[in-house]
Order: C-alpha cells, then structure tokens, then sequence
C-alpha cells in the first residue's frame, strides 16, 4: 500500500492527496482477500445478537440469568454457551451470589462497560433505519434526551469514511 503516516503537527489538509490518499480510495484499491482487523477481533466477541441482547441487560442493570434469558428472548442453552464465551473473553464476569445452590449473576468487566456507547451507537442506528418508533428513549444525567454523537476527539469533525487516511499501525506517532 503506497500509504505515507501524518508527520507530528501536520494536519490533514496539510498533506497532498498524492502522499496520503483517503481510506476510501486506498482500501477499495487494495488485492482482494480477507482483511485482518479489530473490527473482525471484536465482531468474534460480541457479534452475535445473543451475546450483544445480553450485554444490553447487564448494561440495564440485569443480572442474574433467567431475567436475562426472559428480557432477550434467547434460548438459554444458547444464552449459557454465549456468556461463557463472553466471561473468556474478560467482557464480563461472574460473581456467585448463592451458595446452596451454587447461583452466579453477570456483570461486565471495565472491557463491556467500553463497549456501552458502541451499543447505544447500533440502538440509535436501529431507531433510525430498522424500526418505525423505538422502543425506549435515554435522558443524560444533563436533563436532555441523550442524541450521542460521534467525532473526532481533537477537532470533534464528522468522521466518514472519506474524512480518515491510513496508516499502518507502527506509523502512528
């Protein structure tokens, strides 16, 4: 890839577009084959509607298995199989609350507290293009209906995909 990184204290619109081309021109350009990426890390995480239902709940204040299974709807051999996956992985954890008989409830670990605006990201996303009214609406501690946003935290510009360049990974400074 014929990607040049951003030099210290350059900006963006500093550079010729022949030094650093837009991820759209240079990802669209590059061989065909299966890309490696965090993106694919995490989507092997929390990709799974069962997994990222019951992270929801924990994230709702739920936290005990069969509520989990009733808010989600998820059969619960398949629900038990996903929180394993998700307690390996460190997004949650179990914490045992009854001894006799041995009971577990689910919380998440600081990795699936991260992973709440990316999930009011997708629901937002859902209210939008997936459903005709949403199910339920957020208020900010601030007083207003939340209307998260993102960009960059420097400038807080709108992040597409013609607005980011590329950079392997070591040229990052």
């Amino acid at each position: 890839m014929d990607v040049q990184p951003q030099q210290a204290g350059e900006s963006r619109t500093d550079r010729s577009a022949t030094v650093a081309k837009p991820l759209t021109s240079v990802m669209a350009g590059v061989p065909a084959g299966v890309r490696p990426c965090s993106m694919a890390a995490a989507l092997q995480i929390v990709g799974e509607r069962w997994s990222l239902l019951a992270l929801r709940e924990m994230a709702y204040g739920v936290h005990r298995f069969a509520k989990i299974a009733g808010y989600t709807g998820a059969p619960r051999d398949i629900l038990a199989d996903r929180l394993r996956k998700l307690e390996a992985a460190g997004v949650i954890e179990r914490r045992q609350y009854s001894e006799h008989p041995p009971r577990h409830e689910y919380h998440l670990t600081q990795a699936g507290r991260e992973l709440f605006p990316v999930m009011i990201g997708l629901l937002q996303w859902g209210d939008r293009w997936a459903v005709d009214t949403p199910a339920v609406v957020f208020r900010h501690e601030c007083g207003h209906l939340l209307r998260m946003e993102s960009g960059c935290g420097h400038c807080e510009g709108e992040i597409t995909p013609e607005s980011l360049s590329l950079l392997a990974a070591d040229q990052h400074s």
